[in-house]
């Protein structure tokens, strides 16, 4: 596998645009459209929020119940979520006016909203930033980045990353973008994320593996506990790498699977390191686990615990704090037994060894701490199985952001 630039217009035969639509207050950029030129095979997985916002509706439609996509319209600045009949009612005529403009079917058409939840679509706006964006769609890198600008709400940057892999002798590329700050808590899979790839592999096999690579990707994310009511994540093939197709789990499918957790391994984290108000990356490594269930639990629970995010916002190894919530968890293990280690590109500490301090140099912890990728290693000593989690500090920003969020 190969990392190389670009994002959703990385690999053959996608395009992309993105516009100022006049959505959000200013001229900033608000929209963007995802085109293939030819139909693909798509997949996805959607929030498990019982609210569900109109556009989650819509795809899972299209996703599950249509035999192909081509397109996919996303707006940022507001969400379409709480929006009944009538907002339902405004994906059908986003789609329609995407079929109308890309001459698509109107079932081929993907919808994305990401914002202020209960606010009704400027569908006039939105219409016209469809209009405008057709004509622009282009394969180039910076259309792709671009595109991954407009959907942009919180997030402090852009986020996009591509790969290559040779598949049967010919070169495959997953590309993607995503979104994503703050009500981040992914369980699915507000976030958002849209994958594009030349691979030729049947629609249930897209499925499976896109399923199979999100609880150990997004799924181990936080920022804030809050599982958005929009959380998407969508990937097209339109197969025109010219590989033979992908229809049996055999070492092809082996291959596209891997590239495909990678590229949704570095979303995710992107995402987590750009937590609203966020000064690093936490990660959060449990290893020595009895099973794969018990260390995704205390991962998860020692990266979601607020304290523990002030602690690392503070560059303070107050490791009381990651034991505490290993032990709320629900999780069973041996306190007693565990060995607590934080690391960064600043170097390795042993914090706790059996559950005791080890006397450590709080200078050297406090160093160690102040990067901008913290990890937190914690062996639990019961067998061979781990987990890792993904997350990022709690900053007095983050209480300023979301308190003028709509203001």
């Amino acid at each position: 596998m190969k990392v190389i630039d670009g994002g959703v217009t990385a690999a053959k035969g996608f395009r992309a645009a993105g516009t100022a639509a006049g959505i959000k207050k200013g001229n900033t950029k608000d929209m963007a459209m995802i085109c293939s030129e030819v139909p693909c095979n798509a997949a996805g997985t959607f929030t498990r929020n019982i609210v569900k916002a109109a556009p989650v509706k819509w795809d899972q439609e299209i996703v599950y119940n249509h035999p192909k996509a081509q397109a996919v319209i996303c707006n940022s600045g507001i969400a379409n979520a709480c929006t009944g009949e009538e907002g339902y009612g405004y994906c059908r005529k986003t789609a329609q006016a995407a079929a109308e403009a890309l001459n698509i079917p109107e079932d081929s058409v993907l919808v994305a909203s990401t914002g202020v939840i209960g606010k009704q679509l400027p569908m006039e706006k939105l219409e016209e930033g469809i209009r405008q964006m057709a004509p622009m769609l282009s394969s180039s890198l910076e259309a792709g980045s671009l595109a991954a600008q407009c959907i942009m709400t919180t997030d402090t940057r852009k986020k996009e990353v591509a790969v290559t892999v040779d598949i049967g002798g010919k070169e495959v590329t997953i590309g993607g973008m995503c979104k994503g700050a703050g009500m981040i808590h992914p369980n699915m899979c507000t976030m958002l994320c849209f994958i594009t790839t030349d691979a030729a592999i049947s629609k249930a096999l897209l499925q499976k593996a896109l399923s199979a690579v999100i609880d150990d990707t997004f799924n181990m994310i936080s920022v804030d506990g809050d599982t958005s009511t929009n959380d998407t994540v969508l990937v097209l093939a339109n197969g025109m790498a010219g590989n033979e197709e992908i229809t049996e789990e055999n070492e092809d499918y082996r291959i596209f699977a891997d590239a495909l957790f990678y590229v949704n391994r570095e979303l995710a984290k992107m995402i987590a390191g750009d937590g609203e108000g966020a000064t690093a990356l936490f990660e959060v490594k449990v290893i020595g686990a009895e099973n794969k269930e018990q260390a995704v639990t205390l991962s998860k629970s020692i990266v979601t615990s607020n304290l523990t995010k002030a602690a690392i916002y503070g560059h303070d190894a107050n490791w009381g704090r990651i034991l505490c919530a290993m032990g709320y968890s629900g999780a069973d293990f041996d306190p007693e037994k565990v060995d607590l280690y934080f690391e960064s590109a600043a170097g390795r500490i042993k914090i706790i060894e059996n559950g005791v301090d080890t006397g450590y140099s709080e200078e050297e912890a406090t160093k160690i701490l102040s990067e901008k990728t913290v990890t937190a290693i914690a062996d639990v000593k019961m067998g061979d199985a781990e987990a890792t989690a993904w997350g990022c500090d709690l900053t007095h920003e983050y209480v300023s952001i979301n308190a003028d969020y709509r203001s």
